[in-house]
């Protein structure tokens, strides 16, 4: 099996790309992390990275004068590993629109809301908020608006009735790390493809039962 060959993107702990690591060891996995890059040399997760051995590199963006500069710095370094297909793993960082379309079709994000619900910053506390009964995460094609492009694959999760922020993120960092590894298989194994804006290719999608939140034993 000829793997694709996957960049990951950290600024952080790396609990997704520990995830997707875990997922690339197995021998039938279309995918093999070649390169992990950070923004922040302190970062945990290229510890995450080195004990799975898979080579790390920073580049850090306070060097830089420019955003443009330093995706220029980012998409060279990339290429130089012969990266195919790219994954924002907690990648805090919005990129330049030149790179977007280098990378274009390529790069994958993962987001903790259903999008388009709950775009950007602070999702656990806006969702709380709302009173919503229902998020989850998603991975979609990134593009140059934030949050945004076609949508690969989501997990619902509950909002239960006490949760906290604290209790929510880690229900729905749950939820990402079992959703990322199948999304980037479905992409990197070539079932699903990008025509126009949506994501399209699975032909036999099993009928599963509805989320309820809050359950219908708890309401009748």
């Amino acid at each position: 099996m000829t793997k694709k060959r996957v960049g990951v993107l950290i600024s952080g702990r790396g609990s997704n790309l520990g995830a997707l690591i875990d997922a690339c060891r197995s021998p039938d996995y279309p995918a093999k992390i070649v390169l992990v890059i950070s923004n922040v040399p302190s970062a945990q997760g290229l510890l995450r990275a080195e004990a799975g051995l898979v080579p790390t590199r920073t580049i850090n963006h306070k060097d830089f004068l420019s955003r443009e500069a330093f995706d220029e710095a980012l998409d060279a370094t990339l290429n130089e590993a012969g990266v195919e297909l790219l994954c924002n793993a907690g990648f805090m960082r919005l990129h330049t629109e030149s790179f977007v379309q280098r990378w274009w079709n390529r790069h994958l994000n993962i987001h903790p809301s259903l999008l388009p619900a709950f775009k950007g910053m602070h999702t656990h506390e806006r969702v709380l908020e709302e009173g919503v009964k229902i998020t989850g995460c998603t991975v979609h094609f990134v593009r140059p608006e934030m949050d945004s492009g076609p949508i690969v694959a989501q997990a619902a999760v509950p909002v239960l009735p006490n949760d906290t922020r604290d209790d929510l993120a880690a229900r729905v960092l749950e939820a990402e790390h079992q959703l990322y590894p199948h999304a980037l298989e479905l992409v990197a194994s070539g079932e699903v493809r990008v025509e126009g804006e949506r994501v399209v290719g699975l032909t036999q999608v099993r009928e599963q039962k509805p989320l309820i939140s809050p359950p219908r034993n708890e309401v009748f």
